[in-house]
C-alpha cells in the first residue's frame, strides 16, 4: 500500500501544470512524439527544492542585508561616532565587492564544483556576520571588513541560484522555480526594514548580524546535505587581462556611482567613472572575441534574453529606489518611529511573497507578456500613490500604496526573468545568469546613487512646510524616477514573446 501511494505521488509530481490526467501522462511517456510528454531536468535529483534550499537561504541573506542596513545606519553613526558619508560605506562597500565578484561566478563554476563553491560562499557570510557583530565600538574598519566579506558570498550565490535552477528543474517547471527564486529576491528587500527595525528596537544593531550568522549556518548545513555538483568542469584557460579589466571596470563603476551622492561629480569621482567605463568596454570587447571568455556575452545576442534582462533591470531599480526612499520618508517625513516603520512595510512584504510564487506558476501557463505588462501598470499606480503622500497622510494610505506596488513588482519580475533565462541554450545558462545578476548589481548602485541625489535635490528645492515637507518633496523626486523606470520597462515589454516555459523548452 505504501508503495502504491509513493507511485501515485510520483506520477502526480510529474503531471503537467494544466491538470492533464495521470493516464494521459503515462500514454505520453510511451509516445515520444506526444506533445504532452513530460520534460526531464538536465540533472536528475529526487527533491530539487531541497537541492536549492541552501542557495535560496544564501540569496535571501544577500538581498535581505541590502535593505536591512538602511535602517541600521543612524544607529551605526551614533555607536561609532561617524558621519553619514562614512556610514554609507556599509552599503557602498558591500555593493562594491558584489560588483567585483559577480562577473567571475560563471568562470569559477567551470573550475570548481558547485557544491564546494556554495559552501565556501555561505561560510564567508557566516564569518563576515560574526566579524561585524563583534566589531568593537571604536573600530568602524572591522565592522566594514566583515560587511565586505559578506559581499563575497552574495556575489557568488545570486548567479548560482538562477543558473542551478535551470539544471535541476524540468524546463516546463522553470516558471514555478523562478517564482520561488523571485520570492527570495523580492521578499527579502521588502521585509528587510521590518526585520531590522524589530531587531534594533528589541536589542541593537548587532542583533542584525547575529541573525545573519544563524541563517548562514542553517544554509550551510542544508547545502552540505542536499546540494549537488550541477556542472561538468571544463577548466578553460584564464585570461589575466580579462580578470584585471573586470575588477577595475565593474568595481570602479560601482564605486564611482556610489560616491556621487557624497562628493558629487568632482574630478576624482569623474576619473573613477571614466576608468571604470573604459575598463568595462575593453572587457566586453575582449569577451566577444575570445575562444574561452570569462563571461560569454553572446547571450545578449538572443533577443528574448536581452528584452527580459532589461525589464528585470528596470523592475529591480523600482524596487531599490522605493525600498530606499520609503523607510526614510516614513521616519523623517511622516514622523513614524523606527520599529513602526518596519510594521508599516510588512503587509506589502507578505503580498510580495505570495505574488512572487503565483507569478512564476502563471508564467508556465500563459507566458510572460501580459503578466509583465499588468505588473508594470500596477507598479506605476503604486508609485504615483506614494508620490501623492504628504506629512499628514495616514499610515493606512501608505500601506495600501505599498501593497499595490508589491503586487506589481513581482508580477513583472518573475516572468521576465524566467523568460530571459529559459530562452538560453544550455551552454549559455551560467553565463546568462551571471550577466543578469551583474547587471542588477551595477544598476542597483546607479539607482541608489540617483535616488540619493534626487532626495537631496528635492529637499533643497523645498522652501515651505518645514523639514518634514522638505523630506517628502525629496522623496517625491525619487519616486518620480521610479515611475520613469516603470514606464521605460512597460515600453520594452512590447518586445516580449507570448511563449510559455513549455514553448521555450520545445525549441531547445
Amino acid at each position: 500500500m505504501e508503495k502504491e501511494n509513493m507511485g501515485s505521488a510520483m506520477s502526480s509530481s510529474i503531471a503537467p501544470e494544466n491538470g492533464i490526467a495521470i493516464e494521459k501522462t503515462k500514454r505520453a511517456e510511451e509516445d515520444p512524439t506526444s506533445p504532452h510528454k513530460p520534460l526531464k531536468a538536465r540533472i536528475d535529483v529526487k527533491h530539487p527544492n531541497l537541492t536549492m534550499l541552501g542557495l535560496y537561504l544564501g540569496a535571501f541573506l544577500g538581498m535581505l542585508s541590502e535593505t536591512a542596513m538602511n535602517i541600521a545606519l543612524p544607529d551605526l553613526m551614533v555607536s561609532f561616532h561617524i558621519g553619514s558619508g562614512t556610514a554609507q560605506w556599509m552599503v557602498v562597500g558591500y555593493m562594491l565587492v558584489i560588483g567585483i565578484v559577480l562577473p567571475f561566478t560563471s568562470l569559477l563554476l567551470k573550475w570548481i564544483p558547485s557544491k564546494p563553491l556554495l559552501l565556501f560562499a555561505l561560510a564567508m557570510f557566516f564569518v563576515g556576520s560574526l566579524i561585524s557583530g563583534f566589531a568593537p565600538g571604536t573600530s568602524f574598519g572591522v565592522l566594514l571588513a566583515g560587511r565586505m566579506i559578506q559581499g563575497i558570498s552574495t556575489g557568488l550565490v545570486l548567479p548560482m541560484m538562477f543558473s542551478v535552477i535551470l539544471e535541476v528543474f524540468p524546463l516546463n517547471k522553470i516558471g514555478a522555480a523562478m517564482g520561488m527564486a523571485g520570492l527570495v529576491v523580492m521578499f527579502a528587500p521588502a521585509i528587510g526594514p521590518t526585520l531590522a527595525g524589530g531587531l534594533i528596537g528589541a536589542f541593537s544593531w548587532r542583533a542584525i548580524f547575529f541573525f545573519f550568522a544563524v541563517i548562514a549556518l542553517v544554509a550551510f548545513v542544508c547545502a552540505s546535505i542536499w546540494m549537488v555538483n550541477a556542472y561538468k568542469l571544463t577548466k578553460p584557460s584564464i585570461d589575466a587581462l580579462s580578470c584585471i579589466t573586470s575588477i577595475v571596470g565593474f568595481g570602479g563603476f560601482v564605486l564611482g556611482v556610489s560616491l556621487i551622492s557624497d562628493f558629487g561629480f568632482s574630478l576624482p569621482v569623474i576619473a573613477i567613472l571614466v576608468v571604470g567605463i573604459a575598463a568595462i568596454a575593453t572587457y566586453s570587447y575582449r569577451q566577444l572575441h575570445m575562444d574561452n571568455p570569462v563571461i560569454d556575452l553572446h547571450a545578449l545576442g538572443i533577443r528574448q534574453f536581452t528584452v527580459g534582462a532589461l525589464i528585470v533591470m528596470m523592475n529591480f531599480g523600482i524596487t531599490l529606489a522605493t525600498m530606499y526612499l520609503m523607510p526614510q520618508e516614513l521616519q523623517n517625513g511622516l514622523g513614524v518611529k523606527v520599529a513602526l516603520t518596519g510594521l508599516v512595510m510588512l503587509p506589502g512584504g507578505v503580498v510580495n511573497a505570495l505574488v512572487s510564487m503565483f507569478a512564476g506558476r502563471l508564467y508556465d501557463v500563459v507566458g510572460a507578456k501580459w503578466l509583465v505588462r499588468g505588473g508594470l501598470v500596477l507598479s506605476m499606480i503604486g508609485v504615483v500613490l506614494l508620490m501623492l503622500a504628504g506629512p499628514s497622510t495616514s499610515v493606512a494610505y501608505i500601506i495600501c500604496a505599498h501593497v499595490i506596488l508589491m503586487i506589481g513588482i513581482p508580477m513583472a519580475m518573475s516572468p521576465a526573468q524566467s523568460s530571459a533565462l529559459a530562452s538560453l541554450p544550455q551552454h549559455l545558462s551560467t553565463d546568462g545568469s551571471t550577466i543578469l545578476n551583474t547587471m542588477q548589481q551595477v544598476v542597483g548602485a546607479v539607482i541608489t546613487a540617483v535616488a540619493t541625489i534626487l532626495l537631496g535635490a528635492g529637499q533643497a528645492a523645498s522652501h515651505s512646510g518645514g523639514k518634514a515637507m522638505a523630506f517628502v518633496t525629496g522623496s517625491r523626486w525619487g519616486f518620480t524616477f521610479a515611475l520613469v523606470l516603470a514606464i521605460v520597462a512597460f515600453i520594452i515589454s512590447f518586445g516580449l514573446s507570448k511563449q510559455t516555459s513549455t514553448d521555450d523548452a520545445s525549441k531547445r
